[in-house]
């Protein structure tokens, strides 16, 4: 028996609508408004309709606010980190599969840990680190009574110091490790054949070898689906820029566009301004999903095999 599926084909084009309706709304919302003036604003609230002034209020976010800087920020530690990640997550999972170690299982363990502890809830340790690297060998010298040692002999302990706060360094660094990307690629790299990397071996290939003429080829749809994902969350982190970066030159984009509504009760936000700042950080990230979205679903598919 063949059943009608007309019924269900218009169902599904109206929850498809409805999604698409959904999605466009803000979208649209957010194009109007920053095409408003700020004195519209306070006389008529949010713009349901365009207006003529979002190319002035464009101009006026790189004009009278630090955007532009904290764009370049943004960029800076968005694309360190989905480097860095996609070649620590690389390296970690061909070490796991195709490396005989007998802890391999528990250090893949501890690798996927990362992903239920995010930085957000260990942010007050990462921010003490942070502030200075050298805490932990500090700790580790007075633990140890070494520290009271170097006192009576030298006349004053060690204590050593270095922050990275307000640095990109400090920026990206505590973003870097990540256990998805390594659970990607070697969910990846267990759908190869058992055999290759032996295969590779009676060839004279070399472990090296291996990783750059055969591994590395075969892993350009997973690397790219993995550096489109890290890049995304490096561009919208929050709470972490918000705590590392103290001047407005250092912070990220999105947490300049925060810092665009005023602290002062009862003073009405710019929305016009703030909109066109939301308009202008979000063309990078929509760039890069419209370039790299087909390899971004070949990765993930391939992944899942």
């Amino acid at each position: 028996m063949i059943e009608n599926a007309r019924s269900l084909n218009i169902v599904a084009s109206l929850i498809l609508i409805a999604g698409i309706l959904y999605i466009l709304g803000p979208l649209y919302l957010t194009l109007s408004t920053a095409s408003q003036s700020y004195e519209f604003m306070l006389r008529n609230g949010l713009a349901w309709y365009p207006g003529g002034r979002l190319f002035s209020n464009l101009a006026r976010v790189f004009a009278e606010t630090h955007i532009p800087i904290q764009m370049v920020n943004s960029m800076v530690t968005a694309f360190s980190i989905a480097v860095f990640t996609c070649i620590l997550s690389f390296l970690s999972a061909y070490a796991i599969v195709y490396f005989r170690i007998r802890w391999a299982g528990a250090a893949f363990a501890l690798v996927l840990a990362t992903i239920m502890l995010p930085l957000d809830i260990r942010v007050i340790t990462t921010y003490q680190v942070a502030a200075n690297v050298f805490s932990p060998v500090n700790g580790l010298l007075d633990v140890t009574g070494l520290n009271g040692l170097i006192s009576d002999y030298f006349g004053s302990p060690v204590k050593l110091e270095w922050s990275v706060l307000n640095t990109h360094l400090g920026l990206i660094a505590p973003l870097v490790a990540h256990g998805t990307g390594t659970f990607l690629f070697r969910q990846f790299f267990l759908t190869l054949p058992k055999d290759l990397f032996k295969a590779a071996r009676m060839d004279g290939a070399g472990p090296f070898r291996f990783l750059f003429d055969i591994l590395l080829p075969l892993s350009r749809t997973s690397f790219a689906a993995l550096f489109v994902l890290t890049f995304l969350s490096g561009w919208t982190q929050y709470l972490w820029p918000l705590v590392a970066a103290s001047t407005p030159d250092m912070q990220t984009a999105v947490v300049g566009l925060a810092r665009l509504v005023p602290d002062a009760d009862g003073e009405m936000p710019d929305f016009p301004m703030i909109m066109a700042g939301a308009i202008i950080v979000s063309i990078i990230p929509l760039a890069m999903i419209a370039l790299l979205q087909r390899f971004l679903v070949q990765g993930l598919a391939l992944t899942e095999k």
